[in-house]
């Protein structure tokens, strides 16, 4: 990648994350990291958003949700999390199993170069608002 062609995707990306920290911000109090990612918390999910230019003109927005954390992995949480991802969320749900139980996120990638502020914002919202009311679904003792 030429330096030109290195500006013009950094200038892709900080493009729609510029539109992506005015859209959110609408909704959330947003930070942004130094290295130029966007992080904000919805009730108790800590979510960031990322951008990466996949190809010439591709910008993508990566929208990554914590839903939940060291959840105790009891054999049915595997299941539960399969059930609700198969009901059709914007965005997949992962879990990862770690020594202290499991983690489960929500994670969403889209082209977003070019949409205005309001779907844009209508559209991360869509995947935060998922990831909370997963979250709250899940944690139900």
């Amino acid at each position: 990648m030429s330096h030109d062609e290195h500006s013009a995707s950094l200038a892709a990306t900080r493009a729609v994350l510029d539109a992506a920290r005015t859209a959110l911000e609408r909704y959330q109090d947003v930070k942004v990291d130094d290295d130029g990612s966007l992080t904000f918390q919805h009730s108790d999910v800590p979510c960031a958003v990322q951008a990466v230019e996949l190809v010439e003109g591709l910008a993508m927005l990566s929208l990554t949700c914590v839903v939940a954390w060291d959840v105790p992995d009891d054999g049915e949480l595997a299941e539960r999390v399969a059930t609700r991802a198969g009901q059709g969320l914007f965005g997949t749900l992962g879990l990862v199993r770690t020594e202290r139980g499991a983690d489960v996120t929500l994670r969403y990638a889209f082209p977003a170069a070019g949409l205005d502020t309001v779907p844009l914002g209508t559209l991360l919202m869509l995947v935060v608002s998922a990831a909370s009311q997963v979250r709250g679904e899940l944690l139900v003792p």
